[in-house]
């Protein structure tokens, strides 16, 4: 599992606080076939996200697609 950050993927600094994970499938000379594994926000961006007096409600949800892969779901929110 190789992780980055979509910065690096993108050329764009205004996604750095995004955190990639990809998993390498395969190997063909110099290039890697990869799939994606996860994201994640980076601890500081997470805390600038949350304020004085919010709290934070996290969930996750496990669904399975058509082709018959599972998908874990998480979801972050926060009350005013």
């Amino acid at each position: 599992v190789l992780e980055l950050n979509l910065a690096d993927l993108n050329n764009d600094e205004d996604q750095s606080y995004k955190k990639i994970k990809l998993c390498i499938e395969e190997i063909q000379g110099r290039n890697c076939l990869t799939d994606f594994h996860g994201m994640e926000l980076t601890r500081d961006k997470q805390c600038a996200l949350i304020r004085k007096g919010q709290t934070l409600i996290e969930a996750h949800a496990d669904a399975k697609t058509t082709d018959g892969f599972v998908v874990r779901l998480f979801a972050i929110s926060f009350t005013k």
